[in-house]
């Protein structure tokens, strides 16, 4: 079951890099000095990465979870 542990955590640390990709776009539109509907039209596309992402890491975590339960 190690296969499961490692890959839900190579899972988790996807996840968790698109979560910081999230704040770094986010950062990114809010400087960007654009109209405010722009900036929200941007913000909108990142918050449909940032659940990705979540979904993603929520996934590897489960992955994790479940093969520490069956190997022990």
């Amino acid at each position: 079951m190690d296969y499961v542990i490692w890959g839900g955590a190579a899972l988790t640390m996807l996840g968790v890099a698109g979560l910081m990709w999230c704040v770094v776009l986010g950062v990114r539109a809010k400087r960007s000095g654009l109209p405010d509907a722009e900036v929200k039209a941007q913000l909108a596309r990142v918050v449909a990465i940032n659940l990705a992402a979540l979904a993603i890491s929520a996934l590897g975590l489960m992955a994790v979870i479940f093969g520490v339960i069956l190997s022990a």
